[in-house]
């Protein structure tokens, strides 16, 4: 079992080949730094069931990971990670946020040099408007594991402490097993030196991701943006790269916004084909709304 727990967070088995004192070391690394809750996931069927799905998905296949994770979370599954992978690195991998493609953000919106403050405001979008419940609604994303999953609100919005500023994506999940979920993330984000880039931060299933985020594009009046990311899970040795086109409906920008929007992938190195249209519907019982104490408030008008 040791060796299904090690297989299913992505790295080679050697010792099923021979017994290296290196592989002797991560599995007496694991059991004594983790032995509580290696027993308490594996005596569990729901998370067992997650490590048996991990083991079958291909090293280097992000999207059955995440799907096997996705579709099988629970607190013994986040408890087996964080100690395994966070907090003790029993792997020794280790992995960094990708530099290229590095698309520049943009520099000005409504005629006016683009400042962090106001990059802060695009992402709140449209959350303070009666009649949206969310920043934006994914419409599109590149990213095969996370981009493309139904139904996804993004919630931006400052918080109590000066200077904070949170992201919390909910979205649907189309289980293993045929039913679909909500799931919801906590992400910490912060400015970066340049206004429109931020770096972002989670705690997903006890593994810390951290990502470098830009404003490509957005138009004076809001009806749709386009953000890239990159972003590495380091503990797992895992990179990945990916960007959003967003609305405030979750509908496809009017026709007339099709070049700009394609010149803005480009710069991203993304073609329109390459993108995953986002299911939008049953969107019925979506977990939103954000901390009493947050603050949502942005100086941008969604019209002029």
């Amino acid at each position: 079992m040791l060796l299904v727990l090690i297989d299913a967070y992505k790295v080679e088995v050697p010792l099923v080949k021979s017994m290296a004192a290196q592989d002797l070391a991560t599995i007496w690394k694991m059991c004594t730094k983790c032995g509580p809750q290696i027993l308490a996931c594996v005596q569990n069927p729901d998370c067992k069931a997650a490590l048996d799905c991990l083991q079958n998905c291909a090293s280097n296949d992000q999207v059955c990971s995440y799907r096997c994770i996705v579709s099988h979370e629970s607190p013994l599954l986040e408890e087996f990670s964080l100690c395994i992978l966070q907090k003790n690195n029993c792997l020794g991998l280790h992995a960094e946020i990708p530099t290229t493609p590095d698309p520049q953000p943009m520099t000005s919106f409504r005629g006016q040099p683009l400042t962090h403050e106001r990059a802060e405001d695009i992402f709140i979008g449209w959350l303070n408007e009666p009649e949206s419940n969310c920043s934006w609604r994914v419409v599109a994303g590149q990213n095969a594991a996370y981009d493309q999953f139904p139904n996804q609100y993004q919630l931006y919005y400052r918080g109590k402490a000066r200077g904070s500023m949170w992201y919390d994506p909910v979205f649907q999940v189309c289980t293993l097993d045929g039913r679909r979920v909500w799931r919801r993330r906590h992400y910490r984000v912060r400015r970066a030196k340049v206004p429109g880039t931020f770096y972002f931060s989670v705690l997903d299933n006890g593994v810390i991701s951290k990502e470098f985020w830009r404003i490509v594009d957005v138009p004076d009046d809001l009806s749709w943006a386009l953000f890239y990311y990159g972003g590495a899970a380091s503990v797992v040795g895992q990179t990945y790269r990916g960007a959003v086109l967003v609305t405030t409906d979750g509908r496809w920008p009017a026709e007339d916004q099709e070049v700009r929007i394609g010149a803005a992938l480009d710069r991203c190195g993304i073609k329109m084909w390459e993108l995953y249209r986002v299911d939008n519907t049953g969107c019925e019982g979506a977990p939103l709304g954000i901390p009493e104490d947050a603050r949502p408030a942005t100086s941008i008008r969604v019209t002029q």
